[in-house]
């Protein structure tokens, strides 16, 4: 009875999100419903509460990993509201001014070091949107193309560290942070190589279509666009080094690392005489909205876990993905299908907390390499947030994209990166050593 009762409490909980429900309720109504049902036939017993209890006020709160979370989004908030990712954005794009497609190769490195700085695709994309996108409509550039470079590369914050993406994952995996984030490393520069590769050949094999700056808008030359990369370039890649490095080589604690990042983009602001106190509210603002949010769906999805659990729900799923015909290859394969599935409707946290406690435990059991196996949910999120026609970046560049971008041309420009997206998901498949390299070149494992 306990299994069917399970069965019916993941369905119900599916119903309940892909018809527009909060993830948070869906998980604790569900939680709550079948707890009850579960105790009525037999199948659970109250004294389990005292386990919830244990874990939220044990496990998780005593997680100092989770402190990482409002350390780096507070990082990343701070260079999109101080003006430091558009003085960037203007530097790089001088640097790369005269080659064809130079503003969309400018567009992937900042985007992949905004990546790096929040952690969070929302942030990225719109400021990306906000700053780049008028400046390539105003260069002719093809509006397709335009907008798709910036929704892929904003996007590459799902995977670059210090994703939020890889922060949450890691709370369901026997691995450390820092090894996942030195596993996402080359993946996540790989995405960036095909993206840039992408414009520029676009750019030769049809001129017009992403034409370099003009030479009389190009104010910054010789002598003075070297100042000018030193001063606005330099020290945010410093600090976003420094704060990986730390973590790589075990110097600091990925929570450590994370309040000095913060402290170190405060000082910058400082540096570059861009700090106000209503710059700090508004980043601590979106601080406290992305934390909470978080910490909401964690305490709901522990309960539903449980419960899910106790009703036999765990192993009947787990013997279910262990027993798949073709074992190791189709298990990857279905876990690739269904994180992208979700993605379409739901965001990442959602996803995080819905499939990997229901994953891990099938893949450990197969022997697969819990952080290669990560690192590809992680690309398949990536595709999973650009895709036609509720891709959530989609939706942020909408939101922000300046009148004669039409809604037709964003979606139509994020398809031709997809391919390049399934293209890296396929290398990095295909040869695990893109992960695993860089994990035993930092000594992680």
């Amino acid at each position: 009875m306990g299994e069917i009762l399970a069965v019916v409490m993941f369905a119900l909980f599916l119903f309940l999100i892909l018809s527009g429900y909060p993830v948070a309720f869906s998980f604790a109504g569900t939680a709550i419903v079948f707890f009850l049902l579960g105790w009525m036939f037999g199948e659970v017993e109250p004294a389990v509460l005292r386990g919830l209890f244990n874990q939220w006020f044990g496990n998780s709160l005593n997680n100092l990993t989770f402190l990482a979370i409002p350390f780096f989004v507070f990082m990343g908030a701070v260079f999109e509201k101080s003006g430091l990712a558009e003085r960037l954005l203007v530097t790089i794009g001088m640097l790369m001014g005269p080659l064809r497609g130079g503003m969309a190769v400018a567009v992937v490195i900042v985007g992949t070091l905004l990546a790096a700085a929040t952690g969070v695709v929302a942030a990225t994309v719109i400021v990306m949107g906000l700053l780049a996108l008028p400046v390539m409509v105003r260069y002719r550039y093809d509006h397709k193309l335009a907008t798709g470079v910036i929704v892929a590369s904003g996007t590459l914050a799902q995977l670059i560290p210090p994703s939020l993406v890889l922060i949450v994952l890691a709370q369901f995996l026997p691995i450390s942070v820092g090894e996942l984030f030195a596993g996402a490393l080359i993946p996540g520069v790989i995405l960036a190589a095909l993206y840039a590769a992408y414009a520029v050949a676009m750019a030769y094999l049809r001129p017009g279509t992403a034409p370099a700056i003009p030479k009389e808008e190009r104010t910054l030359r010789g002598g003075e666009l070297l100042k000018e990369t030193l001063v606005a370039v330099v020290p945010p890649l410093f600090l976003m080094f420094a704060v990986l490095g730390s973590i790589f080589t075990g110097i600091a604690a990925i929570f450590e690392a994370g309040a000095v990042g913060a402290l170190g983009a405060l000082l910058l602001t400082l540096a570059y005489r861009t700090f106000n106190w209503r710059m700090v509210m508004d980043a601590a603002r979106s601080t406290a909205n992305i934390t909470s949010l978080v910490l909401q769906i964690l305490f709901a999805s522990t309960f539903f876990a449980l419960v899910f659990d106790r009703l036999g729900g765990q192993n009947l799923i787990t013997q279910w993905l262990v027993n798949l015909p073709g074992g190791f290859w189709t298990f990857v394969i279905v876990a690739n299908i269904a994180v992208f599935l979700l993605g379409i409707n739901l965001e990442f946290l959602e996803i995080s907390f819905i499939v990997m406690p229901l994953f891990v435990p099938a893949a450990q059991a197969l022997g697969i390499d819990l952080t290669w196996f990560t690192v590809l949910m992680a690309i398949n999120l990536n595709i999973a947030f650009i895709s036609p026609p509720v891709g959530f970046s989609l939706f942020y560049l909408q939101s922000v994209a300046p009148p004669e971008v039409k809604t037709r041309d964003i979606h139509i420009g994020a398809l031709p990166f997809m391919v390049l997206q399934l293209v890296g998901l396929v290398i990095v498949m295909v040869f695990p050593e893109t992960v695993t390299w860089t994990v035993e070149a930092f000594g992680l494992r």
